[in-house]
């Protein structure tokens, strides 16, 4: 999905997931299906929740990002969600002790920037509240 063809010339390789992602909004849905299987083979695997976490949202960022126009493309080729889930899989069977606490720590980051994301985007809906409020009630 990341790796399949050299583009001649250069030392850049791409796969089925840039090639998906030049349709916009169903190439980047159908390579975030497609990379799912590597959820089912981290359950299948034993992988621990932390860990399949981690590859949702390396899936999840992939499809998200990839998704803007042109832009997205360049990204799908940097980001490899799939080569990604790929290492952290193997680092799971080579060290499954080792895997488990590093996810722990990158769930619990990434469950962090999400809140302060949704608590700076609660703090500012409510200040144009006011800012809308005190402008109605100045027209009115």
């Amino acid at each position: 999905m990341d790796y399949a063809v050299r583009i001649p010339g250069t030392s850049v390789r791409l796969g089925l997931d840039a090639v998906f992602g030049l349709f916009p909004g169903i190439g980047d849905a159908l390579g975030a299906v497609v990379s799912a299987w590597f959820l089912v083979e981290g359950i299948r695997l034993g992988a621990p929740p932390a860990l399949l976490a981690r590859m949702g949202m390396n899936i999840g960022i992939d499809a998200l990002l990839g998704a803007v126009p042109l832009l997205g493309d360049l990204f799908d080729i940097g980001w490899r969600a799939n080569a990604r889930n790929l290492a952290l899989l193997e680092g799971h069977m080579a060290d499954p002790h080792r895997t488990r606490r590093r996810s722990a720590w990158v769930a619990a980051g990434a469950a962090s920037a999400v809140a302060a994301a949704l608590a700076l985007l609660l703090a500012a809906s409510v200040a144009v509240a006011g800012r809308v409020l005190e402008w109605l009630t100045g027209v009115l």
